[in-house]
C-alpha cells in the first residue's frame, strides 16, 4: 500500500495540502547567498505537532539491547565533549509539488533546504558507555511528536544501523547557529545525521533503543521509500541526492515570480550539495546551452558549496537552469524522475527571466 492516503493528481492544490504548507516553511531562494542560513529562514517541517517539552525535566533514555541503560538530562549532555559542524539539511520531499501527477503531501517546490551550524555531543561515545549487546542490530530513535498516519497512531520514530549511527559526525544536537534549539527545530534535543535527508534527524528526541531485529515502524518501513507504484515496496530513502540551486537574479514579478533583469553582465551565484560525495561540477544552462560554472569553497564537509557564472544578458525572454555533479558521478536529471511518494526529486531548477 502507498504511504500516501490519496492518489497522485494533476488537480490544483487541495485544502489538506494548503494546511500542511501553512504549518511548514521553506527557505526563500535569495537566502542561498548566506553561507549559514539564518535560523528564521531555514526550512522547517513539523510532521505532527510541536510538542511542549520542559528542558529542565526532560530526559533522554538509552535502553533496549544494552548492558548499562542510561538516563541523561540536558545538562548531562552539555557537559560532554562538544562538536560544532555546518550541515546542509534537505527534506526528502523537496520538489514533490513539481511532479506530474503530484503526490499528495507537503507541497514543496525547491525551498526545503538550509545550512546551519549545529552543536552537540557525538552519539558514538554514549553508545560505548551504554555497552551495546552483541546482538544489537539497529538503534530506534523516538521523538515526542505523536499523531496518526497510515491509520496508525504513532510516535515519530526512525532507525539507523549501529555502524551508521556510530559515525563520528552523528550528533545529539542542542544548539543551532550558536543558540539553543528553538521549539520548532527540536528543543531541547534532536538527532543530527549529516548527509541524510532530514527525516532521519529525529527532533524532540526522548529515547534511543537498541534492537536486535530490523525496525518496521511506519516512518521506516512504509513512508520514505522510492516507489514506482502503490504496490511496489520500493527502496528506502537515505542520503541526499545531488542538487544545485541558483539565487534568482534581478527582481521578481509579485505573482508569477518571473525575474526581471537589466541587459548586460550578470553574475549568477548559487549553492550545490550532495550526501554522496563532494561537488565536482556545476553547469549553468541558458536556453538549453550548458556551460561549466566556477566552483567556490565549501562551507564544510557536510555542507553546500558555492558556485558562480558570468552571464551576458541579452534582451528577451530566457530560461536559466543549473545542475550539479558529485564525486560519485551522479548528475541531476533534466527529465522528471517520478515516484509514488514524491521523494528525492532533484530535477534541475529552471528560472524564467525577462531581460529589459
Amino acid at each position: 500500500m502507498s504511504a500516501l492516503s490519496v492518489e497522485p493528481t494533476d488537480a490544483p492544490l487541495t485544502f489538506e495540502e494548503l494546511q500542511l504548507a501553512t504549518r511548514n516553511r521553506g527557505m526563500p531562494l535569495e537566502a542561498l547567498r548566506y553561507d549559514l542560513t539564518p535560523t528564521g529562514l531555514h526550512y522547517l517541517l513539523v510532521h505532527f505537532d510541536i510538542p511542549a517539552l520542559d528542558s529542565a525535566t526532560w530526559r533522554l533514555r538509552i535502553g533496549g539491547a544494552v548492558k548499562r541503560p542510561l538516563e541523561l538530562s540536558l545538562e548531562d549532555l552539555q557537559a560532554r565533549p562538544r562538536r560544532t559542524i555546518p550541515v546542509t539539511m534537505e527534506c526528502a520531499g523537496n520538489g514533490r509539488a513539481r511532479l506530474q501527477p503530484r503526490p499528495i503531501s507537503q507541497p514543496w517546490l525547491l525551498e526545503a533546504s538550509g545550512t546551519a551550524e549545529w552543536t552537540g555531543t557525538p552519539l558514538a561515545p554514549i553508545l560505548e558507555e551504554a555497552g551495546l549487546d552483541e546482538g544489537a542490530l539497529e538503534l530506534v530513535f523516538t521523538g515526542a511528536d505523536r499523531g496518526v498516519q497510515g491509520e496508525i497512531e504513532q510516535d515519530y520514530q526512525r532507525s539507523l544501523t549501529i555502524a551508521e549511527a556510530s559515525r563520528p559526525e552523528v550528533l545529539l544536537a542542542y544548539e543551532m547557529n550558536g543558540a539553543p534549539l528553538q521549539p520548532q527545530h527540536g528543543s531541547p534535543l534532536r538527532l543530527l545525521v549529516p548527509g541524510w535527508y532530514g527525516m532521519t534527524s529525529v527532533k524532540w528526541l526522548t529515547s534511543i533503543e537498541a534492537v536486535t531485529e530490523p525496525f518496521d515502524g511506519y516512518q521506516q518501513a512504509t513512508a520514505y521509500h522510492y516507489q514506482a507504484a502503490p504496490d511496489d515496496p520500493g527502496e528506502p530513502v537515505t542520503r541526499i541526492r545531488v542538487r544545485a540551486l541558483v539565487v534568482p537574479p534581478g527582481i521578481p514579478d509579485f505573482l508569477t515570480r518571473r525575474r526581471l533583469v537589466d541587459r548586460g553582465p550578470v553574475t549568477l551565484t548559487g549553492r550545490a550539495w550532495s550526501g554522496d560525495g563532494e561537488i565536482t561540477k556545476v553547469e549553468v544552462g541558458v536556453d538549453g546551452d550548458w556551460t561549466p560554472g566556477t566552483l567556490g569553497p565549501s562551507v564544510g564537509e557536510f555542507a553546500w558549496r558555492s558556485w558562480s557564472f558570468e552571464w551576458t544578458a541579452e534582451p528577451g525572454d530566457h530560461v536559466l537552469a543549473c545542475r550539479a555533479t558529485d564525486s560519485s558521478g551522479a548528475t541531476q536529471p533534466v527529465e522528471q524522475p517520478w515516484n509514488e511518494q514524491g521523494m528525492g526529486n532533484n530535477l534541475v531548477q529552471q528560472v524564467d527571466v525577462s531581460v529589459r
